[in-house]
């Protein structure tokens, strides 16, 4: 990626002060509204009424559950009686599509315990930030995790389709668009192309979330919101956050 285009994607990312302001008021008076009807209907699932920094810790305490093989058994027909009248997930999740990976499997989780979002390559489509404004604004949801993994197929053939400059088949030419700026960050840098562009792109969707005005940014500044980012081990299922 060019410098000036490095400094216009990084300068669209970032919110204004305005924007900033107006997404607090407008995140405010969604949380205001949640709160109400909390006073009168108790949460499906107390025990995922969590701090940012608790759901991250639960995360990754079921993480480490499932890499061990140890993963807790869950009762699945009461949780699903509980959750007929409403939901609140504790986290959030960002994930690729690829068959390998199941947040709910790798992070050791019941039915309503995570939102998930699907798709190839794991980057934020204007529907995915809607959805993940949903899960933060209308269900309080206090952690974003953006789930990457090693050998990841959507990025490997963004690099392709790039380097030979052949377009891909049907409609995967929009997965190259929206992979393609983190592929062109890490061109020339040492060490894996895969590899470094699977990471960058982590780093570059955990960013745009945290800036995706007006709800997500202010939800962030206002310390109700954590974005973070990881990638998924496939020979073992860890997963390893990114700075």
């Amino acid at each position: 990626m060019c410098g000036m285009c490095r400094k216009d994607f990084h300068q669209a990312s970032r919110p204004t002060r305005r924007s900033m302001l107006l997404g607090a008021a407008a995140a405010g008076l969604v949380w205001a509204s949640i709160a109400e009807g909390k006073e009168n209907k108790p949460p499906p699932k107390p025990e995922n009424v969590l701090s940012p920094d608790g759901s991250l810790k639960r995360l990754m305490d079921g993480n480490q559950r499932y890499v061990g093989g140890i993963a807790r058994r869950h009762d699945f027909k009461h949780e699903r009686e509980a959750l007929v009248g409403g939901q609140n997930p504790y986290a959030a999740i960002l994930s690729c599509a690829d068959s390998r990976i199941a947040p709910e499997y790798a992070f050791d989780s019941g039915r309503g315990d995570l939102f998930v979002c699907r798709v190839a390559g794991n980057f934020a489509t204007e529907e995915t930030v809607a959805s993940l404004e949903y899960a933060v604004a209308v269900l309080g949801t206090p952690l974003i995790l953006v789930l990457g993994h090693d050998a990841c197929g959507a990025v490997d053939a963004t690099i392709k389709s790039l380097k030979d400059d052949k377009p891909l088949p049907g409609h995967m030419p929009s997965l190259v668009s929206g992979l393609a700026p983190s592929v062109k960050a890490v061109a020339g840098q040492a060490g894996k192309a895969l590899d470094n562009a699977i990471r960058q792109n982590v780093v570059d969707n955990v960013g745009k979330l945290k800036a995706a005005t007006p709800i997500l940014s202010a939800a962030a500044e206002q310390n109700k919101l954590r974005v973070v980012g990881g990638i998924y081990r496939l020979k073992d299922g860890k997963v390893d956050m990114v700075a």
